[in-house]
């Protein structure tokens, strides 16, 4: 599609969403900050993801047959994916149409980044700069004003009964290279639980797989014993009754996140807020430091320590989604 046609009919967008949440939630952020229809492609990967992608090439080796079922012609003029497994989808797709599909990614997607026609980076992740790189301060989400305002109609009930002011606690876990053990899950809940405490206020709590499914045992039974002491919501991941996520961002007066979560530290500055990192050092990877560097000297975040005493304060709105969502107006003529 030439550039008059893209500007003048709405194009076809497909968002590759995986099985990872933080990918899939900002694909979907850029997506919905863009304000065009799109199509979300649910991506399942097979054994053979674990290939490195100069293996792979452009091909839909890494996705089950199924997935492929959902990708065929007529092929779009857009996709937007994150991370490196959803990366031989994109160049494959891009293959199939003849080169016209623009290919937009979140993060950088290793091998084959040539074939990519804008790369959103996060700076923290400091990698060499490219014509078709795209430096981002962090992840962008879908976390809009109009978005909380839904979230805070739909969940206001739930939270109705519980003293103010709120805290949410966002609880990630451990990564590849990084252990979230007892003893952190049990000082990020007693510091939360105490900031809660001395203000008379109650505490939202969600936690994720990653520290459900801990290896140790000890993990989620340390998380919980300290809320025993003041009034909470809790949200369990697998959870039937729904996900409070984006009611708890609404609703919250200050957000506590542990740090290991670059999307949920991110999306938690979306709100003009407080918000508490919990990062002690042997949970945080250096890319993470350089990304929570930013979001201290930003005025965006504050560490949480035993030494931290809460204190109302503000920032601007966080969301790098708008600059990648302007990025793809400007250089391909989508959107308005």
């Amino acid at each position: 599609m030439s550039e008059t046609e893209t500007a003048s009919q709405t194009p076809r967008i497909w968002v590759l969403a995986d099985d990872r949440p933080g990918n899939r939630s900002q694909c979907l952020g850029v997506a919905r900050v863009l304000g065009l229809p799109f199509e979300r492609k649910d991506i399942v990967y097979g054994p053979l993801v674990r290939l490195h992608n100069a293996v792979l090439g452009a091909s839909f080796l890494a996705i089950t047959a199924a997935s492929r079922k959902g990708l065929t012609p007529p092929w779009p003029d857009l996709i937007i994916g994150a991370g490196r497994r959803s990366a031989s989808v994109a160049r494959k797709i891009k293959k199939l149409s003849g080169g016209r599909t623009k290919l937009v990614h979140i993060m950088h997607p290793g091998a084959g980044a040539g074939d990519f026609d804008l790369i959103a980076q996060p700076a923290h992740d400091a990698r060499a700069p490219a014509a078709n790189i795209l430096s981002i301060p962090a992840a962008p989400h879908g976390v809009t004003a109009e978005v909380l305002a839904e979230a805070a109609a739909e969940w206001k009930d739930a939270f109705a009964d519980l003293p103010r002011p709120l805290t949410a606690l966002m609880v990630g876990g451990s990564t590849r290279r990084r252990e979230f053990g007892p003893e952190m899950a049990g000082e990020v809940a007693a510091l939360a639980a105490k900031m809660a405490k001395d203000r008379g206020g109650a505490l939202l709590v969600s936690t994720s797989r990653r520290v459900e499914e801990s290896e140790d045992p000890g993990t989620m039974p340390a998380l919980l014993k300290p809320l025993e002491g003041v009034p909470h919501y809790i949200y369990r991941w697998g959870d039937p009754r729904g996900n409070p996520y984006m009611g708890y961002l609404a609703h919250a007066e200050t957000v506590i996140v542990t740090g290991d979560s670059v999307s949920m530290s991110t999306e938690a500055c979306a709100r003009p807020g407080p918000v508490y990192l919990y990062n002690p050092p042997p949970l945080i990877t250096p890319k993470h430091k350089r990304f929570h560097d930013f979001l201290f000297a930003g005025g965006y975040a504050r560490p949480l320590t035993a030494e931290t005493a809460w204190e109302d304060w503000s920032h601007a709105p966080l969301n790098p989604a708008e600059d990648v969502a302007r990025a793809i107006r400007e250089r391909f003529a989508i959107g308005a």
